[in-house]
């Protein structure tokens, strides 16, 4: 009888809660730690578990995103106050012509491509920092950009074959299996990317000509497809020469970025010393790097986040080096911080969700050796929840996919990975599972307002993250819909 109490009292403050930031009755600054707060204290765990391990570790447990953010914003405000983002936006609306929607296809390709590998807050800043002006400089809406980057950005999370290895490991599944799907979901994504683009395009004010749009999209289509089918026909010999020309290109080339990053030190350094009144007026070309050089840094040497950060700030500092801009830099820093810190603020209490849901540790903790006590009391509920059927299995989770935003069962972030493995040991198809979490987690990537990137680039585009979520929701539900029909017709 105490379980069911407790079962209830969970989901209700779960519901209130969301629910009130969902509508922005409360603010997620408030909503989230007050979330934090009593989910556990309903579970039964200790008022000083509560304030020691989700209240006091829970805020520091996304310390590196936050971070991370923190010199990322000091870097974009730098190039703000040096002319060099203005200077960068003109020179790409002169580039980018009149064809913002070509313009933001091409970014949500190339944002899809490099986050296929990549990973990190840290990541997501550095490729921000080129792409969003370029995007407001044809005219894009704000909403728009956020929304263009977050749908590319679970675009390449489907593609990531790192993410994979969770489905392997937990599941048992073959990469044979998985990547069927994968390739389904990213299919099925993508063209609702495309659809959201040229809606929220025509919503901003832009003539759309569906002809012309229907004619690339499907000659984008036709030119990936007659790719792939073009490398899937080379011989094995021939894959492994191109395999082994481009390890050794990479090598040569990681060498010439080395050595022309040291040249450009080198020459800023001579420039600020022995030029310094001679270029006080204009930005020189090798500023436009400056957002470049981290993500050169991370990419090609493995350099840490924060520290890529801080070298991309010096970087910035000795290219538009004149008299007094030593102050500049410090002005930069400290704005930056403030910029930044309704961001870093959220992250405090997303922290602290994460505890008081999977707990500290990720579930396990010395003081809890016999588990987290939040999942001890939901796990058992949600056995009973497997569907007995395909059309119960779309039907059911489509319905409940929402339940991935705000940390809920549904969000690998928060308890899907362990709803994951209660449904596997109840019987439910892995494959299933894995097409569950994929298509949901669209959901969870695009929209909800707890990850770290949405808080992040909700703040730099100077928008509201709730309303990132009422922006986004109508197109990643109907992909989520889309994607467990998908996984029904090829697991069940």
């Amino acid at each position: 009888m105490m379980v069911n109490l407790q079962i209830a009292l969970i989901i209700l403050v779960f519901l209130v809660m969301a629910l009130s930031m969902f509508f922005r009755k409360i603010p997620a600054l408030l909503a989230l730690p007050l979330m934090a707060f009593l989910i556990p204290l309903v579970a039964g765990v200790s008022l000083d578990d509560i304030i020691q391990l989700v209240i006091g570790q829970g805020a520091t447990r996304l310390s590196t995103a936050y971070t991370v953010a923190l010199f990322g914003s000091m870097l974009s405000i730098m190039l703000q106050k040096t002319g060099v983002a203005e200077s960068m936006i003109k020179k790409g609306a002169e580039l980018s012509g009149d064809n913002p929607w070509f313009i933001a296809v091409f970014f949500l390709i190339l944002i899809t491509l490099l986050f296929s590998t990549l990973g990190g807050l840290g990541a997501i800043i550095m490729v921000a920092t080129i792409v969003l002006p370029i995007l407001s400089s044809v005219g894009i809406g704000s909403m728009t950009i956020v929304g263009i980057f977050l749908i590319g950005l679970s675009m390449g999370g489907i593609l990531n074959a790192g993410n994979w290895a969770v489905y392997v490991d937990v599941m048992g599944l073959e990469i044979s299996q998985i990547r069927p799907f994968a390739m389904t979901m990213f299919a099925i994504t993508f063209l609702g990317a495309i659809s959201y683009i040229t809606i929220q395009l025509y919503r901003d004010g832009h003539e759309i000509d569906l002809k012309k749009i229907l004619l690339r999209f499907f000659g984008i289509l036709a030119l990936a497809f007659l790719c792939w089918m073009g490398w899937q026909q080379l011989p094995l010999e021939v894959s492994a020469w191109i395999g082994s020309a481009l390890t050794i290109m990479g090598q040569i080339i990681r060498v010439a970025l080395l050595g022309g990053l040291g040249l450009l030190i080198i020459y800023s350094l001579y420039r600020s010393l022995f030029q310094g009144q001679e270029h006080s007026k204009g930005i020189h070309w090798s500023a436009y790097l400056s957002p470049i050089v981290p993500l050169i840094l991370i990419l090609v040497f493995s350099v840490n986040f924060i520290a890529a950060f801080i070298m991309g700030l010096i970087f910035a500092f000795l290219t538009t080096y004149r008299r007094g801009h030593l102050n500049l830099l410090i002005s930069a820093i400290l704005e930056g911080g403030a910029m930044v810190m309704p961001a870093v603020v959220l992250m405090l209490g997303i922290g602290m969700l994460l505890n008081a849901i999977i707990g500290p540790g990720g579930g396990w903790n010395a003081a809890h050796p016999e588990g987290w006590a939040v999942l001890n009391i939901l796990q058992p509920v949600i056995i009973n929840l497997i569907p007995g059927s395909g059309l119960a299995y779309v039907f059911a989770f489509t319905l409940a996919a929402p339940l991935a935003l705000y940390r809920g069962p549904l969000n690998v972030w928060g308890m899907g990975y362990g709803l994951a493995a209660v449904f596997l040991a109840a019987g439910m198809e892995a494959g299933a599972i894995m097409g569950l979490l994929m298509a949901v987690g669209q959901i969870q990537g695009v929209s909800d307002p707890t990850n770290t990137h949405n808080v992040w680039l909700a703040n730099e585009m100077q928008q509201d993250v709730q309303k990132v979520l009422w922006n986004t929701l109508p197109y990643t539900w109907i992909i989520a819909s889309l994607g467990l029909i998908a996984s029904a017709m090829m697991f069940l």
